[in-house]
This record gives C-alpha cells, structure tokens and sequence, in this order.
C-alpha cells in the first residue's frame, strides 16, 4: 500500500520555500562566495545544499563513505532526478559537469555557473575536447569532478550504459574514480517514484512530484574505488557501470540512453552514443 500523498497546502508551502532557498542561493553566490576561501566556499555549497534537501523531505543515507576522497577524484553516478546533484554535493561538494543548455536558464544556469560548473554542448566533438580539458585541469588542481554518463535520466529501476568520453579526462589526469550507486526510497525502502525525471517531465512536473512524497530517503553507496591510469575509457566505463548495477541489483538497459536522449538530456552527460566513437 502506498503512502499517501502530503497535503496540498504542505505541497504549496515546499515549493514556496525550495524558492526563497533558490533566492538565497543566488545571493549567497552573488556576494559572500567571492570573499571566501575554496574551503569555505565548499562548506557553503554544502550547507546550501542540505538544508534543500530538508525542505524537500530528503533524507540521505550514504553507505561506506569515504572519511576523505583521493587526492585526484573523479565521480559516477547514475543518474535518476535533479535531486541527484544536491544529494551529492550534500555529503561532497563537487564540481559537475551540466549540458550547455543549463546555462540558459534564468536565475538557476547562473548559480549553476557561479559554482563552478562544466558546462557542454552535446552532439560536438569539439566542445567535448574543450571541456574534458577543463575537467583535466579542475582535477588536476585537486577539485573533484562529478558525472552522469548514461547520457539521460532513468526511473531507476534499471540503468543506461555509461557513455565512456567523459571518462578520458579522469585517465588523462591519472585520477581514482568513485563509482556511487543511487536509490530513491520511502522510509520503508520501497522504491520511491516521486522523484522520477524521466521522459517528457518538465521541471515543474518533477517538482510538483517531489513534493508529494511525505519523505524520501536518497539511498547512496558509495563502492570501491577504480585507478585510472593506464586505463583504457571504455573498458573503465563497462567497470564503473557494472559495479553501479550490481550495487543496485538492477539491469543495465541498452536502450535507455538512445531512447532518452531524444526527449531529455541530464546534467553530467557526454555526448551521447557517438561518444564511443572518439
């Protein structure tokens, strides 16, 4: 049986909220982040970060975390909402790597950039190149590096294969990637599909969605780390995506990416399948 869903009005006053938080976020990186320090800036996206998630009823369960990340670090992550990234960056503070078209967006594309994010343009050679070594130098400066290399977003019941372009960057920089494995649940560990951005959900939709949910628990595991160097990127990529599905007990599905790239690309994407080509 199914929770039921949160009141209307609960629904109302999250959302209410998740933009007064988004306002002081757009503050915070407009006047107090270009006065601290990387280290505090990093707490700050923190903090920023987990108190969303508290306003959204998100409760983040993180198996075998590491006390501290290898000194060159790269992460992956399947990829099932825009949740993801605060539940990331909630327990690490990361730098992603976001489709072009996020910059666009109004108020949200500039935070986006004023925190450091990578952003691409899908379907470019030329734009992977350049941004793959803008991820080679953020790692090499020390500064973990996230992605979602399905290329799209799944419901989580299964997972999309991970696309291997945006791995070439943590080989070039001779980095250990951290495979994380992601669940959505309620707080009885049945899968929860509140969360679900998949499709032709708008942001809106998802929210809307989110909201609904009384609680949910972001179930994360983070698995055994894998060196780069020397490493050939596909192989490294079928590595990662098979410790992710195997965390999760779910199938790796060949369509999901092709199919999904038609209707909605994520953040933290390659290029889609011609990424295997280069």
């Amino acid at each position: 049986m199914s929770p039921r869903p949160t009141p209307f009005i609960t629904r109302c006053l999250r959302i209410l909220r998740v933009a007064l938080h988004l306002l002081r976020g757009l503050v915070i990186a407009l006047f107090r982040f270009p006065r601290l320090s990387p280290a505090r800036q990093r707490g700050e996206v923190r903090r920023w970060s987990r108190q969303l998630l508290t306003i959204l009823a998100v409760r983040v369960h993180a198996t075998n975390h590491p006390d501290e990340l290898p000194p060159v670090c790269m992460l992956v992550t399947n990829h099932i909402s825009w949740l993801d990234i605060f539940v990331v960056l909630a327990s690490h503070p990361s730098v992603f790597v976001a489709k072009s078209e996020i910059r666009q967006w109004p108020l949200v594309g500039w935070l986006c950039a004023r925190v450091g994010t990578l952003f691409i343009e899908r379907g470019r050679r030329s734009a992977t190149r350049h941004v793959n070594a803008a991820i080679v130098t953020a790692l090499q400066g020390g500064t973990v590096v996230g992605i979602y290399p399905e290329g799209t977003t799944s419901d989580g019941l299964s997972i999309g294969r991970f696309h291997a372009a945006l791995f070439q960057p943590a080989i070039d920089a001779g980095a250990t990637l951290v495979p994380l494995a992601l669940r959505y649940t309620d707080r009885n560990g049945r899968h929860c599909s509140a969360t679900d951005f998949v499709g032709d959900t708008t942001f809106v939709e998802s929210l809307w969605s989110t909201t609904s949910a009384r609680t949910i628990v972001a179930d994360v595991q983070w698995l055994a780390p894998l060196v780069c160097a020397g490493r050939e990127r596909r192989e490294l990529a079928r590595q990662a995506e098979a410790a992710v599905a195997a965390a999760l007990s779910v199938p790796v599905s060949a369509t999901t990416s092709a199919a999904g790239l038609s209707s909605r690309s994520a953040p933290g994407t390659g290029d889609g399948p011609q990424d295997e080509s280069h």
